[in-house]
């Protein structure tokens, strides 16, 4: 029951990560367009500033929690990295009570508020001349809010599995960094060279 509940967050955070991220795609286009107007035909667009930070916002937003469920965080875990697993998870579980799940629920009662006031008076940009609405990204906040909030009941699910274990249950795993790929790769044939 445990382990299929955390599957569930983590798949669903993992569908809305996957989703948000191609917004770097778009980010990408409407950037290279703007510098392609911009310094060839002395054209520049009113529109690219908005246009940057409505995608690279709502990337960071919609994005922290499938990045917290596959464990990709910076951490400070200078000291626990070495202990046991259970005492890891022990002192996880009651970090996320007293700092994760009050800082996430007062991001979704007061990004409710920002985003809602946002929306209802259609808030545009006041950056540029074109009036790029800037409400949707507002009302993400609230939404970004109830992904981590969920994802944090994942973790402390992940938790509870890791005391009664002893043992850390095994993540989703999609994709790889690039380097670490190319680090294990080259280990690999370095071991496999010093073998024979």
């Amino acid at each position: 029951m445990i382990r299929s509940v955390i599957k569930s967050i983590d798949l669903l955070n993992k569908s809305v990560g996957h989703a948000f991220a191609w917004t770097i795609v778009i980010l990408t286009l409407g950037i290279s367009y703007e510098v392609f107007v911009r310094y060839v035909l002395r054209d520049p667009t009113s529109w690219a500033f908005d246009l940057s930070y409505l995608m690279y916002g709502s990337l960071f937003l919609m994005c922290g929690a499938y990045t917290l469920s596959r464990g990709g965080h910076v951490r400070a875990d200078i000291l626990s990295r070495r202990w046991r697993p259970r005492r890891q998870a022990a002192l996880e579980f009651v970090l996320y009570f007293l700092f994760y799940f009050p800082g996430v629920l007062a991001l979704v009662i007061a990004g409710w508020g920002y985003g809602h006031d946002a929306f209802l008076i259609k808030e545009v940009s006041v950056n540029s001349p074109v009036g790029v609405p800037v409400w949707p990204l507002k009302m993400l906040i609230p939404a970004a809010g109830v992904l981590l909030t969920l994802q944090g009941i994942a973790e402390v699910l992940r938790c509870v599995l890791c005391l009664k274990e002893g043992q850390w249950p095994p993540r989703l795993h999609d994709v790889d960094e690039l380097e670490s790929v190319l680090i294990k790769t080259h280990s690999a044939h370095q071991n496999s060279g010093v073998q024979s």
